[in-house]
Order: C-alpha cells, then structure tokens, then sequence
C-alpha cells in the first residue's frame, strides 16, 4: 500500500495513493461541502462527477480551482479548502444553481430536508440573482402512481442516474441536454410511467432537492378518517417498525411496534392490523406452489417451470415485466401481502363485520414506494374498487403523527386487533433479504417431510452479500436456493439462469438494499450501512420473540381456510390471493 503526503490547511497528513481531496480532508475533521457527492457505503459505489463545484478547493501551482470530491492528492500536494477565493467560488456557483431552481420552499415537500436548502441557509445565501440572456424553460412535472418528478428542481447532481443505472440497471433515467436546458429524464424523455421505471423509489431516497418525491396519498387518507360513512383499517409492514423510531430520534433498529399501533390507533383508524398477518397467508399459497412444481419435477414432468421466484416485492415484478418477459410464467403466481391483506379484508372481514367493499378504505403503511404503484394495478381492483385504496411510507405516516401532535415515545404499547393482527415470527423476516425464503422452507419442509422441523434459524439463508446460494435438505430431498437483493444483482442472477449457469428450485428477489428495511419509504440513512444493519438485526429480534415462528401454525390463517378459503391453492384461494403477469418490454 503506497502512502503520499499531502498538506490541507496546513495539517500534513499520510494518505493511500488514489484517496481524493474530500475523502482526505473528511479524515482529519474538515468539512467541505458537497452537493452532487453520495457515498453509499452500504452499496459500495460512490457517485463523484465533480459537476456541481461546490466543493472546489485552491491546489497550489494549479491555476484552477479543483472538484473535491474527483481530485486525487498527489504526493506533496498543498491545498486550501475555504480561502477566500474558494469561498467566493463556492458562493458563486450556489448562486447560478438558484438562479434557474424555483422558489417554492413553502410548498415543497423535500423543504426542510434538502440538501441545496441546508446548504444555501450554511453559506448564507439571502437572494437568487437572475442570470441575465440565460435560456431557461420550465420542463413539465410528471406524476405517476408512485413518485413525482419535476424537473424544474433537477441540479444536475446526477445521484438518480447513478443509482438507477450503476445499482439497479434499470436504466430509466438519462442525462439530456446542457448548459442550464440540462436535467436528468427518463429515458427518450418519456413519462416515467412509459419509462422501464420499476417504482422502486432509490432515486427519490438520493435526491438532494424535490426534484424526485413520492406520490402523497395522505390527504386523502385524513378526508376518509373524517367520513363517518367510511370504515378505515390500516395493515403495517413488517420493516416499518423497525425503522420509524428514527423519525422520533430513536436510534436505528428500535423496534417500536406497540407505539406505532398506538399512534395509528390515534389517528382515527377503525381497526389497526398487520401485514405479517398476510405475509403468513402468502406463505401457505407461495410455499404450498413451490412443493407442486418441485414433486412435479421429481416425477419427471419436464414441463414445470423452474426455479419459482418470490413474488412479493413489486418493484422486482415490475423489473422482469420489462427485461424477462420470457420467464413470466417462472415467478410464483402469489399476491404480494399487501394485496393478499386488501383482498382478504374486502371480502372476507367486510362480510364478518357486516361492511359494503366501498365503504371499507384499506390503507397500507410500506417501507416501499413501488407499493404506491402496485396497489393501483388494474388486476388488483374489482369494478374498479382497489384491493388497497392507498399506500404511504414509513416516513409519510411519521410526518402524520408529527402534524397531529402526537408525542410518540410517550405513547403505552398497544397490541394489533384481531383477526388480520395475528402473525408468526417467519411473518416477520419477510422485512429482510432472505427471509421470504427462510419462512418458506419453515412451513415447506414440515408440509414436504412430515415431520417437525427443529431447527427454525436457517443462518445459511441470511447475510447481506448482494446474491447468495443455499441448498437445504427436505429430507432427503435437495433444494437449492437462490437469494439477491438489488435488481441488479437480479439482474445477473436471472441472466446466469437464461445461460443455464445455475440449477436453482426456489429464488427470493427483493429490489432495494438489504431488502425492505433499505425501502425508499423508510427514513433516509444517506449510506450509513450501520442504519440498515441496525434495522436487519431488530427484525430477527422480533421474530426470535415471538411465540409461534411458522406460518402455518398461525390459529387465524388456519382458522381462516377452514371458515372461508378452503385450502391452500384452491380455486376460491386462486382467485383471490393470486394473479399474472404482463409483458412490458415493448412498452
């Protein structure tokens, strides 16, 4: 390892060749802005383009200023990170930035959170100057079922590009134009709805402004709660409660289930259930599939589809949509449990409290953006009455305890209601990578053997290596397993597939990092990969505490097959927990 010497505002220090000016300075306690910089730990990339100039320094013996951030320090370097001309500088390029950024802090939902705001409140940035025969136009905004863009508000920072392209290869969004006609778009400019946008949300999480923001339903959510004539019930996933604790100052991985259903309780809902409680139901549909199509293999029948893929996560649903259309008859046919949760509820449990399906609003509360847009599918709706009615994010219901004046850590735990607030502790690992698939193999392999299964930890199944490999024994029977988290390491996992590189039964994806605790929706982290871990490890502590661990002992999911669905894949079951899949990639 070569170490050079570099001097920074007089403090001489040793650094690893190839280390830059900012990670330098960072290391010695000295703050240099930075606006287009992200370094997400947790994904190992960082996001360096020096566009935005901001964290421009003085090298001495070099005429001009030096991006930060992309510099490299070379051996005997000297820099000055806030001399006069540097300030100046900065100052400067603020200025033009808010010269073509609208003034519309009051209203803006990223106010009070956005990075260009701080930074001009820091830097003492009290009025935007015009730039005099500058062509500035006003690009249209574009509102979909989960997130709103206006590019308007774009700097140009290019953190979206990065993470949809470099993480997620999604390749939705795209640098067009130059000069202050520049923003990133989707790509050929279309709608993002048009766009191959799978809704999973990491752009808005990166946004430094309110260029890129989830779709709000809360608005609407409050009308229902003040109509008498409606009934409002509310379902919770599992990753929210391991995470909004940090909008009250919590330290990441408080579990704060108790107070959540509390404060929910407070609001105003009607009944305050769990999604654990359909992850469970997801569990019997999607396990009992699995065990069809594998002693279908084993009986020679060479038609079936295999490996099965999880289905639970839209955003990755929506991604082999548009890039795998050829394998659409290889993911599970199950219902995510959001939408298992809001068929059951308007048919089932409107019939046991005596409810019309539209006097009954279902509202979802998701560490997913994508949830947003899933919920509004067309399949999901019955005379064009949704399954769920809205779905909004950990960080929207925090702002809807905040606005009611509710003191949270105040708040005396309080349980779920029954029926549909039931739930086991494989239920709750769904929150994670690799916990689909653990509570799969929990209630599969007892179904498969017949035989009680001891050990409920599967330790091979978790990690957070973004893609994994497992093979559990049914017996005698071997299921291997494939686990990634991040569609694009979806991506490469799917390609291996198509290439004949793996021979896999059973396949979990989760879209985001880590799984639905890394959820767009979730309180921002800005990289900490100690945040997600945090969050990861109180899902397993919830699920280690909970008295009953496999789906299919859950007493309400075995009650509700006997009273209503019958068994597992049957056709009243089939029509209500499961559905198809669509081939997007013309689109």
């Amino acid at each position: 390892m070569e170490l050079i010497k570099v001097t920074i505002d007089k403090n001489e220090i040793e650094v690893k060749k190839g280390t830059t000016i900012y990670q330098a300075a960072k290391q010695i306690g000295i703050d240099i802005p930075v606006l287009c910089y992200m370094n997400l730990e947790h994904l190992k990339i960082e996001n360096r383009p020096g566009g935005c100039r901001i964290c421009v320094v003085e090298v001495e013996g070099r005429k001009n200023l030096a991006p930060s951030c992309s510099t490299e320090c070379g051996d005997g370097m000297v820099v000055k990170t806030h001399s006069i001309r540097v300030l100046n500088a900065r100052k400067t390029v603020l200025e033009l930035i808010l010269s073509d950024h609208p003034a519309q802090c009051l209203i803006c939902s990223s106010s009070g959170k956005c990075d260009l705001q701080s930074l001009s409140q820091k830097m003492g940035i009290r009025e935007i100057h015009a730039v005099e025969n500058a062509e500035v136009s006003s690009y249209r905004k574009d509102c979909s079922p989960a997130l709103n863009r206006d590019m308007d508000k774009c700097i140009m920072c290019r953190r979206c590009e990065t993470i949809c392209n470099d993480v997620q290869t999604v390749g939705a969004l795209s640098a067009v134009n130059r000069g202050f006609m520049s923003v990133v778009a989707p790509a050929f400019e279309q709608d993002l709805i048009d766009s191959p946008c799978t809704f999973c949300g990491q752009c808005v999480a990166v946004c430094p402004t309110g260029a890129l923001t989830p779709f709000d339903d809360t608005s609407k959510i409050i009308r229902a709660l003040a109509d008498p004539k409606k009934t409002v019930i509310v379902q919770t996933a599992p990753a929210v409660r391991a995470a909004l604790g940090e909008e009250f100052g919590l330290p990441a991985g408080t579990l704060v289930t108790g107070k959540m259903v509390a404060a929910l309780r407070t609001l105003g809902f009607d009944k305050v259930f769990d999604t654990d409680f359909a992850a469970d139901l997801t569990i019997m549909e999607e396990g009992t599939e699995l065990l069809n199509r594998i002693t279908k293999h084993l009986n020679g029948d060479k038609d079936v589809k295999l490996p099965i893929l999880t289905s639970c996560c839209p955003a990755w649903v929506n991604f082999f949509e548009v890039y795998f259309p050829d394998m659409l008859d290889v993911p599970s046919t199950a219902r995510s449990p959001q939408q298992m949760f809001g068929s059951i509820a308007k048919t089932y449990y409107a019939d046991l409290i005596g409810v019309k399906r539209e006097d009954l609003v279902v509202v979802s509360i998701m560490p997913c953006l994508a949830k947003k847009f899933e919920c509004q599918r067309e399949e999901f709706s019955v005379d064009g009455n949704p399954d769920v009615d809205f779905s909004i994010s950990t960080r929207e219901l925090a702002g809807l305890i905040k606005s009611a004046n509710i003191t949270f850590d105040s708040l005396q735990d309080e349980e779920f209601d029954l029926p549909m607030g039931e739930s086991t502790g494989a239920s709750v690992i769904f929150g994670v990578t690799g916990g689909v698939i653990e509570a799969a193999v929990r209630t599969a392999y007892e179904i498969h053997t017949g035989s009680k299964l001891n050990r409920i930890n599967f330790e091979e199944l978790r990690g957070m290596s973004g893609i994994r490999t497992a093979t559990i024994y049914f017996g005698d029977t071997p299921i291997h397993i494939g686990i990634a988290h991040q569609l694009g390491n979806a991506r490469k996992l799917l390609n291996g597939i198509r290439e004949g590189r793996y021979n896999f039964h059973a396949i979990e994806i989760m879209a985001c990092p880590g799984g639905c605790i890394g959820g767009a929706g979730q309180p921002l982290h800005h990289g900490d990969s100690s945040v997600i871990r945090a969050r990861y490890d109180a899902i397993y502590r919830e699920d280690a505490g909970k008295s009953i661990r496999k789906s299919h002992e859950n007493p309400y999911i075995v009650k509700l097959y006997k009273e209503f669905l019958g068994h597992p894949m049957s056709e009243k079951a089939h029509h209500l927990l499961h559905t198809h899949y669509f081939d997007k990639h013309k689109i």
